[in-house]
């Protein structure tokens, strides 16, 4: 699967979008407000598998965000949750 932050992919050509796609990470404990790779790996994942089940080829425009709820009042934690969006396309050369 390849995956590109632009709207292009190196050595291929967009065939056909087939559509805008998203994933999230599990909800986990929110750290200083700094966006943990780890988090964005597991989102990444979800998408790709995505992806994969549609049959896409490539996920162009892959933008992340942080989603958060404020402390939950059974444990006193704010929590967080990190999405992944794209669009997935299928190339004309498939690689």
């Amino acid at each position: 699967m390849r995956i590109s932050s632009t709207n292009d992919i190196e050595g291929g050509r967009v065939l056909y979008k087939i559509g805008k796609i998203r994933a999230a990470s599990a909800w986990h404990a929110a750290t200083g407000g700094v966006l943990s790779e780890d988090w964005r790996e597991r989102a990444l994942r979800e998408l790709i598998r995505r992806a994969e089940d549609i049959d896409a080829d490539a996920i162009i425009g892959v933008q992340y965000e942080t989603d958060g709820v404020g402390p939950i009042e059974a444990t006193g934690v704010r929590l967080n949750r990190v999405f992944a969006t794209g669009v997935a396309v299928k190339l004309s050369c498939a690689a």
